[in-house]
């Protein structure tokens, strides 16, 4: 049963390469990834902070927006239909975070929006990838072409050598500040480069041609500051960067303001703004920025050495009394060699320092509302 399960599962162009350097792999979103290498999720993590780490992410989904018009900016006032964020004030040569939103003012997947001159390039989440593109489909095919990139693959160069390494293949990379985004020939291979991320490290993610893929991925790994990151390596390094795992710390009933993500929606959709609202859920998202929301998304560091886990049930007191809260996301953190977690609490007890207690096996740990990111990030701006 399980070889019929591995059978079923799709594959990133990288996939024979994870397997020839030892990748053990495991399902993610439909696809069979590379959770770790034989150096381990512990190096793996404290090589990409000190170094480079590369990254498969072809598993998430890339699609374009092209404007029947012509004109971008008509693409760009349509995707704002589906997002909170200011699409039209993205710059050539920029890219912005954004959230497509529900009726409820709850999210619907958080993605990535460049702005390429005559199209937008848009990155969203693997697990719902089919989805969003049916919702692009659904409300944009009057106005723009909906094209699935599904021949292309994405890895990510991360950490404080990232552009050291990329500027022996990319002689244009040194100049990108933190999200610039553009074409640009990556090893004579034409490519889609940005300067983000998901780890809190300065560094790059490359689209290119799926066939091309493998090849560039072993250029960059002949390095020796380079090693291959898996999945357990990513997700702590988001964890510690503060970063919101969908399906996790957002989902269809989180609004982006609960979420602590109202720096990612600018004032031009807010109240009073120049094209305020007018996406799904603004009512409630706007009550939410003018009046404050219920309960917020904080960081929290244990105050013992013991990790709390997503799930995790947050309480007030140290006995009895009625949960308050949840953990979303929780670990330990290489980089602080401490436990690290986040989750949702009543905004009367998000304020930094309140402590708080998780209930683990039984017993309920005390932890501390901390501010995030766990580790400062070292975008280049």
């Amino acid at each position: 049963m399980l070889a019929n399960n591995q059978d079923s599962l799709k594959r990133t162009p990288l996939h024979s390469l994870h397997v020839s350097l030892g990748g053990k792999m495991a399902p993610f979103a439909g696809y069979d990834m590379p959770v770790q290498y034989p150096a381990g999720v512990l190096k793996e993590h404290l090589h990409t902070r000190a170094s480079a780490g590369l990254f498969d992410v072809s598993h998430m989904g890339q699609i374009a927006l092209r404007p029947k018009s012509g004109r971008i900016e008509d693409a760009a006032r349509a995707l704002e239909r589906l997002v909170p964020q200011d699409i039209v004030a993205i710059a050539p040569g920029r890219q912005r975070y954004a959230q497509f939103t529900n009726a409820d003012g709850g999210i619907l997947d958080d993605l990535m929006v460049a702005n390429l001159g005559d199209h937008l390039f848009l990155v969203v989440n693997a697990a719902c990838k089919a989805e969003d593109e049916a919702h692009l489909r659904a409300n944009l095919s009057g106005d723009c072409i909906i094209d699935s990139l599904e021949g292309r693959a994405l890895i990510a160069l991360q950490g404080p050598k990232a552009e050291t390494v990329l500027a022996k293949f990319c002689a244009e990379a040194p100049a990108m500040k933190f999200m610039d985004a553009g074409p640009h020939e990556v090893a004579g291979i034409k490519c889609f480069v940005s300067r983000s991320g998901y780890t809190g490290e300065d560094g790059f993610e490359i689209s290119v041609p799926a066939a091309d893929a493998e090849r560039l991925a072993k250029m960059l790994l002949d390095n020796p500051d380079v090693l291959p990151i898996g999945l357990g390596a990513r997700d702590s390094l988001r964890l510690e960067a503060g970063l919101c795992l969908y399906g996790h710390d957002i989902d269809t009933a989180t609004t982006p303001v609960e979420a602590a993500l109202e720096w990612s929606v600018q004032k031009s959709r807010r109240s009073g703004g120049t094209r305020a609202g007018g996406f799904p859920g603004a009512e409630k998202i706007l009550a939410h920025f003018d009046g404050g929301a219920p309960r917020r998304r904080v960081g929290l560091l244990a105050l013992g050495r013991a990790p709390v886990r997503e799930g995790a049930l947050l309480f007030a007191d140290a006995a009895g009394g009625e949960p308050i809260g949840q953990v979303t996301s929780g670990g330990f953190g290489p980089s602080l060699s401490a436990p690290v977690a986040m989750g949702y609490v009543p905004a009367s007890l998000a304020a930094l320092g309140t402590k708080l207690f998780a209930e683990v096996r039984g017993q309920r740990l005390p932890l501390a509302v901390a501010a995030m990111p766990f580790v400062k990030n070292t975008y280049k701006r």
